[in-house]
């Protein structure tokens, strides 16, 4: 039998919003209990930063590299997670030694598996350093370098969440960044690629035109019209008939297609590209989800919401309809997948990477 840990998850992924903690314990199997959860937001002029490291990322051979800003954005990164993790403790009245591990995502600045190459920002031994416990950090590297894609990876994380479901079979839908699904079936069998844009594309137009981070609850998209041209032109992109698993970078899709356009008809159209990607990735999948469950950020636009009920089979609800957290599952997921990576399992299959074999992952930085 496993060994029961308490462990920490820290999620900032493709995202440029915050940094999302969750802490759970679990035996990286089937025990699975949530025990609290929180999210920090990052200043505005962060996420400057942020957006200056992922364009100088732009032109990385090796992941060790750290031109132009990328060394100082990760120390400030990591020393960002180290405030939110004592802070996220100490507010529960627990010291870190209450913690067995963390589960360190950092920030992806580029994704390029077709060339084994993947870049998650964040200094996991200074973590471990500075918290007083042990990181697993890095989860993704082993399985871009064993032939996978290295994402999307939470879908061992989603099949233990599945167990206590009735509907078969359940897809798990993350919007983020990119948006990622696991479609877990009725022998557990699992499938996960990236279907297409997450909340990204979106969230750069509106901080170009408006001034603001996101379009709250899809307010603008909700206001403008979509152009068909567009989403069908966007469709026309050779991501879409590759065969699963495949998975993408934040900026795979290029904003030229909506230049001409008002910013109400821009935000309505990458909304419904948003969508018509995720009614497509069912080409992928043997049977039609019974459930489709939401997490990410994506799940909080009513307009991108109720254009994906429109348009699938059977019920779409909010991670939160099945008494779960969406905002914060996938830094639980990395807590989950810190404890498999303690207990040398696998964190990734042929079906959800395109990895050869089950393939284990993540780099240990022992606190000192």
């Amino acid at each position: 039998m496993s060994k029961i840990r308490r462990a920490l998850g820290l999620m900032s992924g493709t995202s440029m919003d915050g940094i999302d903690l969750a802490l759970i314990e679990t035996d990286g199997a089937t025990h699975v209990r949530r025990l609290g959860a929180a999210t920090v937001d990052y200043p505005d002029d962060f996420r400057e930063r942020l957006r200056q490291a992922i364009a100088d990322a732009k032109g990385l051979s090796n992941r060790e590299q750290r031109p132009g800003c990328l060394a100082d954005v990760e120390r400030e990164l990591t020393e960002r997670h180290t405030e939110a993790t004592l802070r996220f403790l100490g507010d529960r009245m627990l010291q870190p030694s209450a913690v067995d591990v963390i589960g360190f995502h950092g920030q992806t600045v580029l994704h390029r598996p077709e060339v084994g190459l993947t870049v998650q920002l964040g200094d996991g031994q200074m973590l471990a350093d500075k918290t007083g416990v042990d990181v697993v950090y890095d989860l993704r590297a082993a399985d871009c370098a064993a032939g996978g894609e290295g994402a999307p990876l939470a879908p061992a994380y989603h099949r233990a969440l599945a167990a206590k479901l009735p509907q078969r079979p359940v897809a798990f839908l993350n919007i983020g960044g990119v948006a990622n699904v696991t479609w877990i079936g009725a022998d557990e069998t699992l499938i996960a690629f990236d279907t297409g844009p997450g909340n990204a594309m979106i969230d750069d137009l509106v901080r170009r035109t408006a001034g603001g981070t996101h379009d709250v609850n899809g307010g603008m998209a909700a206001r403008g019209m979509a152009d068909e041209r567009a989403v069908h032109a966007y469709l026309m992109h050779p991501y879409f008939a590759k065969p699963v698993p495949k998975s993408l970078d934040r900026n795979t899709f290029a904003p030229e297609l909506i230049g001409e356009l008002s910013v109400v008809d821009a935000a309505a159209t990458l909304t419904a590209f948003t969508v018509e990607a995720i009614v497509k990735a069912r080409e992928h999948l043997p049977v039609e989800p019974a459930l489709w469950v939401v997490c990410g950020g994506g799940r909080r636009n009513r307009t991108l919401m109720s254009m994906l009920a429109a348009r699938v089979e059977n019920a779409v609800v909010p991670a939160e309809g099945i008494g779960l957290e969406g905002d914060t599952l996938e830094a639980e997921a990395w807590a989950y997948l810190a404890v498999r990576s303690l207990d040398n399992l696998a964190i990734s299959w042929p079906g959800t990477t395109g990895v050869r074999e089950p393939t284990k992952g993540g780099a240990l930085a022992r606190a000192r």
